[in-house]
């Protein structure tokens, strides 16, 4: 558990100075990550803007003042 932000900060910081990645091992780090995460389910599928109309009909609902 991370007790001090100002901590793992300073550690961020020190690991980005520490690292240097060239954009082509940045892109294919990136490109892996976005593969992983579209397996899980996490991102959309091919079709993004699937089940938009029922995401619009619940924020009118939840929006909507009595």
């Amino acid at each position: 558990m991370i007790k001090s932000g100002k901590i793992l900060e300073k550690f961020e910081k020190t690991l980005l100075k520490k690292e240097r990645l060239s954009h082509a091992q940045a892109v294919r780090i990136f490109e892996a990550l976005y593969k992983e995460a579209r397996a899980l389910g996490v991102l959309p599928g091919p079709h993004p803007l699937e089940g938009v109309e029922t995401d619009i009909r619940l924020a009118k609902i939840l929006n909507s003042r009595p």
